[in-house]
């Protein structure tokens, strides 16, 4: 697909990425197939083909509207439209350019510019532990709306406290300590069964995503400057052998930090080198699995597994959860159908769509509910909470279950 660029972006670092992008595009439409949105609109302009078309058409000069804006407003950037582009087109960027574009040029109203500013300003703060706290004190009394964005609270668990000659890196997150805080210190217990240190960098902070998305991405970039400041120097040393993601949101974005990045003379080297290190937690499974296979006691019982969009398509990592939990024992299954659509949870997408993440959940609760599971697994703090708001089975993070098992 061939663009001629208006001249406000020519010579633009978002305007070449953006014209390479289109290049590769073939208009074969193969992504409408699998995007979630066009399967519940039906709406070409809801697909990745259309939305492209839209993005061309800012990029060669034609002004945008609310209307431009609501279409790229309701891309989940689940990428799943990247796992089937046959031209390998990296959508999720183009759409990350053409939405900053938009919004420059497209004021928002009032209302909805304040909760866009309150999320990227709120998740990522220090207040939200204790605001989440307070939530879930009077978690009885909020509106249906707002006791779906509150988990019931649970104990985290001790955090061990050996150490071993082999450490990991492990971003504790933004919202993930105060909502599930258990995911953090299970990580660490089973990654210690298995002689393996998880350290915590005590300035590492918000990976960057919540702001990169809501279309704040120079904010974002802070944040991610700040994360390789605060893992910078156990990294330069060789003190740590990675950097290890047990939200795989997180994890998709660390792994994009020397591409965000690249045109930062101060970090571009060091954020090539943090995404090199980076590995999703499912990536150590296999090594764990020897070492942890004769402590694990797997409980009875079918676990329904969602992998989240952040790690079948945005990390492209696939069946790696459920195949080395069945080696340690576990009866984990994916659902037969629609295993690769979003669960509607996408970030922030839950709280700004809600018409659309609330079907798309129900719709992925339903495939998963097929398979009368005890329990439902995912690897995804949002996917998590949004899926748990919709059903009385528990929803937990899979490295929780292994934990509960080795615990047995």
């Amino acid at each position: 697909m061939q663009t001629e660029l208006a001249p406000e972006f020519q010579g633009t670092a978002d305007g070449r990425e953006a014209e390479a992008i289109l290049r590769k595009c073939v208009h074969c439409g193969f992504c409408t197939a699998t995007c979630p949105t066009y399967q519940l609109l039906g709406d070409e302009l809801d697909g990745p083909r259309g939305r492209i078309y839209l993005i061309k058409q800012v990029l060669e000069g034609k002004a945008p509207t609310r209307s431009t804006q609501l279409h790229l407003d309701r891309c989940l950037t689940c990428r799943n439209c990247e796992s089937t582009c046959p031209s390998g087109v990296q959508y999720g960027h183009l759409v990350d350019i053409g939405r900053k574009i938009v919004d420059q040029k497209v004021p928002r109203p009032a209302g909805e510019s304040a909760v866009r500013w309150t999320l990227k300003e709120a998740l990522p703060s220090p207040l939200f532990g204790p605001a989440m706290k307070l939530g879930q004190s009077v978690r009885g009394l909020l509106p249906a709306s707002l006791k779906a964005k509150v988990p019931a609270p649970r104990p985290a668990g001790a955090w061990p406290t050996r150490t071993h000659a082999r450490k990991v890196l492990m971003l504790a997150g933004c919202v993930q300590p105060s909502m599930a805080p258990n995911i953090n210190s299970a990580t660490a217990r089973v990654l210690d069964a298995a002689g393996i240190q998880a350290v915590v960098a005590p300035n590492a902070g918000c990976c960057g995503a919540v702001k990169f998305h809501l279309n704040d991405q120079d904010g974002g970039r802070v944040q991610m400057r700040a994360n390789i400041d605060a893992w910078w120097p156990q990294v330069e040393g060789g003190a740590v052998e990675a950097i290890v993601m047990n939200a795989s949101g997180c994890g998709v974005t660390v792994r994009e930090y020397g591409h965000m990045l690249k045109d930062d003379p101060a970090y571009a080297a060091k954020a090539e080198r943090i995404s090199a290190l980076t590995r999703d937690l499912s990536e150590l499974l296999p090594e764990l699995v020897p070492a942890l296979k004769d402590r694990v006691a797997a409980p009875a019982g079918v676990i329904a597994y969602h992998p989240p969009c952040t790690l079948q398509h945005g990390q492209k990592l696939r069946n790696g959860v459920e195949l080395n939990l069945r080696a340690l024992g576990f009866d984990i299954r994916v659902a037969a159908s629609e295993s690769h659509l979003c669960c509607g949870s996408a970030g922030t997408y839950s709280v700004l769509q809600p018409e659309l993440a609330y079907p798309l959940r129900d719709r992925k609760l339903g495939h998963l509910n097929q398979l009368q599971p005890s329990a439902i697994a995912s690897a995804n703090i949002g996917c998590i909470t949004h899926l748990q708001s919709g059903t009385q089975t528990p929803v937990r993070h899979w490295v929780e279950l292994l934990d509960a098992a080795l615990a047995a």
